[in-house]
């Protein structure tokens, strides 16, 4: 799995932003806010999840605790990655559910309007007389 593929994943969120932080990890945000990192030179993916998938992730070889952040349900998967693509792309989206859905409102309102690759024409005014 590459990084091309969590691109792709990424591409089809609305909002999704790529951040490079800490030196070599790409970060996957939404509003800002994170919910999966890429190590560029180790190769593992770490994501948010909530307190039951955390439980059963960790029961998976290959998926550990995140470092200093398993407390808030955050895993990571060791390269070789541990689960299919569908199953990554499922928890790749929960993950960006996870975080859209602690913003607010108004956020979410935004992010969940469909975007419209045209745009539509401005309806001229029509003209008043003044006498």
């Amino acid at each position: 799995m590459s990084r091309e593929t969590l691109r792709a994943f990424a591409a089809k969120l609305p909002g999704v932003t790529e951040e490079m932080k800490w030196g070599a990890d790409l970060c996957f945000c939404v509003h800002g806010k994170m919910f999966a990192v890429y190590g560029v030179n180790e190769g593992g993916l770490s994501f948010k999840s909530d307190p039951e998938t955390f439980a059963a992730l960790l029961g998976i070889e290959g998926i550990v605790p995140a470092p200093y952040v398993a407390k808030y349900h955050w895993v990571l998967l060791q390269d070789p990655w541990p689960l299919s693509p569908e199953e990554l792309a499922a928890h790749f989206s929960a993950a960006y559910r996870h975080v859209v859905a602690k913003l607010p409102k108004k956020v979410q309102d935004e992010l969940s309007r469909p975007t419209r690759a045209v745009a539509t024409e401005k309806k001229a005014k029509p003209k008043t007389r003044r006498w």
